[in-house]
């Protein structure tokens, strides 16, 4: 059965998922980010949701985690929690 691996930060604006995304790609590191801005209590782990299997998360955010690339930021992603930032670090099928 797919199983994947992500972190992601987790804002309540698309603006400041955008400002945040920009930020990573100009270099800066995702899990201080995390740390830093996200409402989830995953963001202390550096945004590290560990491994999960289709279904466990809500569908817009299963649906980029196993089939987006890795190691690449993707987002924003609007869910009902608000907006995230998502990485896949592991993705097996």
């Amino acid at each position: 059965m797919a199983q994947a691996s992500a972190r992601h930060i987790l804002v309540e604006s698309e603006d400041t998922c955008n400002e945040l995304k920009a930020q990573i790609q100009g270099g800066e590191d995702f899990a201080k980010l995390a740390q830093d801005h996200s409402k989830c209590p995953s963001g202390r782990n550096g945004g590290d949701l560990g491994s999960f299997r289709p279904g466990q998360m809500v569908p817009e955010f299963d649906k980029v985690v196993f089939s987006a690339p890795l190691n690449e930021v993707q987002g924003p992603v609007k869910t009902q929690f608000g907006f995230h930032l998502l990485e896949v670090t592991e993705r097996q099928d």
